[in-house]
């Protein structure tokens, strides 16, 4: 894990080395000791990189109801909070191609000060919601390899990350 010094207004990132599937839900239950209602996460990578696997730590976590699976078919899916914490919206934005238009339908921007919102294959399509967000770019060997390796790159944007400690999550 290195952690990359920034300047003030720069954003804070953290990269990491995931080697096992356990390893990527653990990272979910780290991260979600750091989120509060109103977090955007952003999460890019292939097709099957860990993006469902990372968010069903997170789900863990934040202590939500319901098995987190991936919502492609559904494109959201809403896990109440077990306790006092804010619940998850998990959204798939494979399928949708009509970036924060076709969003809006989602009504993510009313949920979003209650909530903590992971959005799969949100590039170009929820940056609008709100410039404070976290973003998770997972990287994998393609092609015909069964290595579990992923390279975890977090970036926090905006105010609400300047002075976060993303560090933690190597912990």
């Amino acid at each position: 894990m290195e952690a990359v010094p920034h300047n003030p207004g720069d954003p804070m990132t953290v990269e990491l080395t995931i080697t096992s599937p356990e390893q990527m839900r653990e990272l979910g239950r780290r991260l979600a000791k750091l989120l509060r209602a109103g977090d955007l996460v952003m999460l890019s990578g292939e097709l099957g990189a860990g993006k469902t696997t990372l968010t069903r730590g997170l789900g863990k976590g934040l202590g939500v109801r319901g098995a987190v699976t991936s919502p492609t078919f559904v494109i959201a899916r809403v896990h109440p909070s077990l306790g006092d914490g804010p619940p998850l919206v998990h959204v798939d934005a494979y399928r949708l191609s009509g970036g924060l238009d076709e969003m809006e339908d989602l009504d993510l921007d009313v949920s979003l000060p209650d909530s903590v919102i992971v959005v799969e294959w949100g590039e170009g399509k929820v940056e609008e919601l709100t410039e404070e967000r976290l973003q998770l770019v997972i990287h994998r060997a393609v092609g015909d390899t069964t290595d579990e390796v992923r390279q975890v790159t977090v970036t926090g944007l905006g105010d609400r990350w300047a002075a976060a400690d993303l560090s933690v999550l190597s912990a």
